[in-house]
């Protein structure tokens, strides 16, 4: 069960009482991200992320910061995405005053001093350096490209080094006081605290304030890139990703597309798994996964595979695919499936973070909160045919998208294997 206070002209608060908890953990959403960025402030909001902890009012240092959180055991980071950015704590619960006064700081007191804006430029470029330099991540990065286009859907989320290098003080101010309002804010808490004085301590931090932001660009009609991306480098193995437009955020088919992906690739038990790793030996790492924003989403596959064995990988990962676009999945597999997915989010949820970070999502970005028994039930009512039909609508080849980090052999032509087998009988 959770409680909700809208405070005027101030942050939404959602909570749960976890009675017997040992921690509190709060998460405070602020609903800007990278999509909320020009082409030529790319980065700013990830930007502004780091500098939250480069000192505030009452912590004027990061070793202030960290020391307020890490002395009594704590723990606090924060990440950017591409529609928000979240700062979260968890702290013993005799230290909740701390947790729900650092975060307030942090999003609503920061200092944004010059010295420290050119000094974290450096720290960001080495982060994005570190991105570009890992095959897997960097096979994301073009995969986003491939699929969502060159706007902010397809840009890395923490920019690139020109921009970054380019980013003003007076830009990275700006982009605070417009977006970081306490209005356009959700503050979640979990812990064993009553919901009226989670609100008292939220007042108290996070305060009030705040303007209207303009919306961000429409997503484009997907996919809106290349068809396929391939970067060549001397390593040992090739990663690749591959997937198709999926579904928008609240979509009526939501939870049916959660419990298809929960079959095709999620868990050791998953078809991906068993037979692109433990039948056939192609890949050590493979998995699906998906992407959903407020007008776009994507699912994705991704595999790290011996350089020589990359055609072969997507001809197994397009062969699963049409598997599901094909064929009902077998009652008793489904039942194994949504078993794993229900059980998984009961015992996540178990746990203070996660469970404030599930509040405090689903109040930012749903039409609707789901209570955890309402989640199991979305989970159980889904039903073989409606994956049919979904999986019928989504797996079509001028979808599919392919991105691929490997040496030069690997990736020659490997665009005219992007085409899935069979059809419907």
């Amino acid at each position: 069960m959770y409680e909700r206070t809208v405070l005027p002209d101030g942050p939404r608060v959602i909570s749960a009482r976890v009675p017997g908890a040992r921690s509190v953990s709060v998460a405070a959403y602020v609903l800007a991200g990278s999509r909320h960025e020009s082409p030529d402030l790319a980065g700013v909001a990830h930007f502004m992320e780091h500098l939250t902890f480069k000192g505030t009012a009452s912590y004027p240092t990061t070793r202030a910061v960290s020391e307020a959180i890490e002395e009594v055991g704590g723990s606090c980071n924060a990440a950017t995405d591409r529609e928000s950015t979240v700062f979260w704590a968890r702290v013993p619960a005799r230290e909740a005053d701390r947790a729900f006064r650092v975060v307030g700081d942090l999003v609503t007191r920061p200092l944004l001093q010059a010295a420290d804006i050119e000094h974290e430029k450096d720290v960001i470029v080495e982060e994005i350096r570190s991105y570009v330099d890992d095959p897997a991540e960097y096979a994301g990065i073009l995969f986003d490209r491939a699929m969502f286009g060159e706007g902010a859907l397809g840009r890395e989320i923490a920019g690139d080094e020109t921009t970054v290098r380019s980013l003003s003080p007076d830009a990275i101010r700006d982009f605070w006081s417009r977006c970081y309002g306490p209005s356009r804010m959700v503050v979640a808490a979990s812990g064993d605290l009553p919901h009226d004085e989670i609100v008292a301590r939220v007042v108290d931090a996070f305060g009030t304030g705040g303007s209207e932001v303009a919306a961000p660009d429409p997503a484009p009609s997907l996919p809106a890139g290349e068809r396929v991306l391939v970067e060549a480098r001397h390593t040992t193995q090739a990663q690749l990703c591959l997937g198709v437009p999926a579904l928008r955020r609240d979509h009526p088919d939501q939870w049916i597309l959660e419990v298809l992906n929960g079959v095709l690739g999620e868990g050791m038990s998953s078809r991906l798994f068993l037979t692109v790793r433990e039948d056939r030996g192609l890949a050590y790492d493979v998995s699906s996964y998906l992407v959903d924003y407020a007008d776009a989403g994507a699912l994705i596959v991704s595999a790290g595979v011996d350089p020589g064995k990359t055609r072969g990988t997507v001809a197994a990962i397009l062969g699963e695919l049409a598997r599901l676009r094909d064929a009902a999945v077998p009652e008793p597999e489904l039942r194994k499936v949504k078993a794993y997915l229900s059980g998984r989010l009961e015992l996540r949820l178990e746990e203070a973070r996660h469970l404030a970070a599930w509040l405090g999502g689903q109040e930012a970005f749903h039409e609707r909160i789901h209570t955890l028994e309402e989640a199991i039930a979305e989970i159980e009512a889904v039903d073989a045919a409606s994956i049919l039909r979904v999986a019928g609508e989504l797996f079509t080849d001028d979808g599919l998208r392919l991105a691929v980090v490997a040496p030069a052999r690997a990736g020659r032509g490997i665009g005219g294997t992007l085409v899935m087998p069979g059809g419907p009988a």
